[in-house]
């Protein structure tokens, strides 16, 4: 072979060779962890929808990975703490404890990989983005619908969810504050932890039907707790005004049926899709909103028939999820 027909072999084969790298670099997707406080509730089944959608949108891949129930942080931490050593490119994580999620938060940005906050706050300014319903107001939003339904008089109780978890001691907080400052004359008389599981939520409901059978109202301040109410009450045949937060099916049934007064709900479809579009457009450079808060809605009876109501309760699941 001579030397042209040399040259011409070894510069095909660099072309060739150039193209492959082009076409590995073309194949590799952005890949972008969101990690949820858990997988059971709807709650999450719509977050985990509108981060597909973000996704697909975006031309980019989500790995959703989130722990079995809402209160083990320790199964959370190791969800982050694989996805930092596989190096994803960004992370969307609701943290389930404000304060014990802190560390691996700052590990991630630590390691350049950017991170964004949905749904709950975290006590560290280690990330670009925070997608959260506005809780504190969802609270107050709650307080003045169970003010007016009781005439700005009663005894009223809570049914919270747990310790540490920032996004529901933020509306449990507003709640509280706004009793005291417009409706001075309703006193909440009790305060139980459901600790974000249904039987729990349920049975400390019943312990404070049992414990203040003179109460007017109840207030519950997510999706298994309202749950846990809204059974207990049902049980008890009790005619207690029941105000909650997030929906379901079963809690659907129950607003149009009266036992629950009425329903403060957030958008987790959009705060899903919200926050991985927040991680892509960090990712490429672009503006990112550093607080996204998202209003909250109260949903009455004669709300469920709405079309824009109906949008927002029953987003399609199948069509991201499958």
């Amino acid at each position: 072979m001579n030397r042209n027909s040399l040259w011409a072999s070894a510069s095909a084969l660099a072309l060739s060779f150039s193209l492959g790298l082009a076409s590995c670099g073309q194949q590799k997707k952005t890949v972008v962890g969101v990690v949820p406080k858990g997988r059971s509730h709807l709650f999450w089944q719509s977050v985990h929808a509108g981060a597909a959608k973000g996704a697909r949108d975006a031309g980019v891949e989500i790995q959703w990975n989130g722990p079995t129930g809402e209160t083990d942080y320790a199964a959370q931490i190791q969800i982050v703490e694989n996805m930092i050593t596989r190096h994803v490119d960004a992370i969307c994580l609701a943290p389930i404890d404000k304060k014990i999620m802190v560390g691996v938060v700052e590990k991630a940005a630590a390691a350049n990989i950017p991170v964004v906050i949905f749904d709950s706050g975290i006590d560290t300014d280690k990330f670009v983005s925070q997608v959260a319903t506005d809780n504190y107001g969802a609270g107050r939003m709650a307080a003045e619908r169970m003010g007016s339904l009781l005439g700005g008089k009663g005894k009223v109780v809570m049914v919270a969810v747990q310790p540490g978890g920032a996004s529901t001691m933020e509306r449990e907080r507003g709640f509280e504050e706004a009793l005291k400052e417009k409706f001075p004359g309703v006193r909440l008389a009790d305060k139980q932890y459901g600790m974000a599981d249904f039987a729990k939520s349920m049975a400390v409901s019943e312990n404070m039907l049992t414990a203040h059978p003179d109460m007017d109202g109840m207030f519950a301040s997510n999706e298994s707790s309202t749950v846990g109410a809204s059974q207990a009450v049902k049980a008890r045949k009790s005619k207690v005004k029941l105000v909650g937060f997030d929906w379901s099916p079963t809690l659907l049934e129950d607003l149009r049926a009266g036992v629950v007064d009425s329903l403060v709900a957030q958008h987790p479809f959009k705060m899903g899709e919200e926050a991985v579009k927040a991680a892509v457009a960090k990712l490429r450079g672009q503006p990112v909103e550093r607080i996204n808060n998202l209003a909250p809605r109260l949903i009455v009876k004669d709300d469920l028939d709405k079309p824009d109501v109906q949008a927002q309760l029953n987003p399609d699941l199948k069509k991201y999820l499958e």
